[in-house]
């Protein structure tokens, strides 16, 4: 049941990169609040709507094909939406080493062109999706929105990019805009490159030896849901509009310190060993990152609220049903 002042009922959202893994659980958050939901999906000849094939059907879900690349279809999927959550791009950091110019194209020229069309079709709150990366290697923990950008990556390069042309139109042309920088988000559909799902699905095939690349650095994981969550509150400040902020959990721990509780939850008797390809060049690793998140709590409340061990608990279960972990193909790694 939809609550009554709900600041989303029937508000007319447009989620980009609904497709894939934050984006779907984003489009179920919202059509659960009572929003009328556009989520677009990647134009492809296979008629996948990637992780929105597993979202159930839903009278104010429009679900449409294409490609933020073009700025015609920018402006067509922006027509009539009040708020828009621009989260699609490219996010696997190893390929960005071997395509970067792609990046680029999708990242920053994307996000120029989301920008230019809701700012020309009039939508009141334009959230453009950050990352983390942006920050490089912690210089100080945690990590507060001050922090030095450092470009470790073309991924990360991409979106400095792309946060500085979305800034631009906030402070040239007024677009109602908020930059949201969630740290590492895991939960059922992560894509298969990241390390928890990568951990898991390994254990789930069978292996005893499973494959990492270096364990030593320490992320600031948080659940999907509490991302979501925060994207939410962002979009339903007053005291959002121009800010860059942080959607963390404020905690830190090291992969190797991950994969011992990945290990714990499945009970098995599992090792892990060095594999180079998955290392990332010397000086693009990013050793440590921890969120800072007064930012976002002083302004809209927010906290996170899954404990690590819990949601990792989740997704190891989501990812042991047969018909999710079919999806992963463990014996491959995908840059």
């Amino acid at each position: 049941m939809i609550e009554a002042g709900n600041f989303w009922n029937s508000k007319r959202v447009l989620v980009t990169g609904a497709d894939g893994f934050i984006g779907s659980h984003l489009v179920e958050m919202l059509l659960e609040k009572g929003a009328k939901v556009r989520a677009l999906s990647q134009y492809n000849s296979f008629n996948s709507w990637g992780w929105l094939d597993d979202v159930p059907q839903h009278p104010d879900l429009e679900i449409i094909s294409g490609d933020i690349r073009d700025f015609n279809f920018c402006r067509y999927i922006c027509q009539d939406a009040e708020i828009v959550f621009h989260l699609a791009a490219l996010i696997a950091i190893p390929f960005s080493y071997k395509s970067p110019a792609s990046y680029v194209e999708t990242n920053v020229n994307g996000t120029l062109n989301m920008c230019q069309a809701s700012l020309d079709m009039g939508c009141s709150v334009f959230v453009h999706t950050s990352t983390s990366e942006v920050y490089g290697t912690a210089k100080y923990v945690p990590i507060d929105e001050s922090h030095p950008i450092q470009p470790q990556s073309p991924y990360s390069a991409s979106k400095i990019g792309a946060d500085a042309i979305a800034m631009s139109f906030f402070n040239s042309m007024g677009l109602p805009l908020i930059i949201a920088r969630p740290f590492n988000t895991y939960g059922p559909r992560q894509s298969a490159r990241a390390v928890i799902p990568s951990i898991i699905t390994q254990i789930l095939s069978g292996k005893t030896i499973i494959d990492l690349g270096d364990t030593s650095p320490t992320r600031d994981f948080n659940f999907v849901s509490d991302t979501c969550n925060g994207f939410l509150k962002l979009a339903e400040s007053n005291e959002t509009k121009g800010k860059t902020i942080n959607i963390g959990s404020n905690t830190e721990i090291s992969i190797f310190d991950l994969f011992e509780l990945i290990k714990k939850i499945s009970g098995q008797n599992i090792e892990l060993k060095l594999d180079k390809q998955r290392l990332r060049p010397e000086k693009s690793e990013v050793h440590r990152l921890v969120c800072d998140n007064k930012l976002i709590q002083s302004l809209t409340g927010f906290k996170s609220i899954v404990p690590i061990e819990e949601g990792l608990k989740i997704t190891f279960d989501w990812l042991s049903d047969p018909r999710n972990l079919s999806k992963y193909k463990s014996n491959i790694y995908n840059i």
